[in-house]
């Protein structure tokens, strides 16, 4: 299955506490889209959220966001884990 990288912007910075809370609401519908949230990142001054997203399509990934919680990414994309 591929792997996305998904990044959202939020205007006016953004707290870890709520990325975790949105994170957790995702892992309790990933199941229904099989996909799997695998990690996250967060750059809480520039409201920036990187989610790194096993999925079979980028909208099935999508999809699980704004049934878990209305976030949709403003980007996503397809990537390759080096070494």
């Amino acid at each position: 299955m591929p792997l996305f990288m998904d990044v959202h912007h939020i205007d006016g910075g953004v707290g870890i506490d709520d990325v975790a809370k949105a994170h957790q609401a995702d892992l309790a519908a990933q199941g229904d889209h099989d996909v799997q949230y695998l990690r996250y990142w967060v750059d809480e001054d520039q409201g920036q959220i990187f989610c790194l997203v096993d999925a079979p399509t980028a909208e099935a990934a999508n999809t699980v966001h704004r049934e878990a919680h209305g976030l949709v990414a403003d980007e996503i994309y397809i990537v390759q884990e080096g070494v």
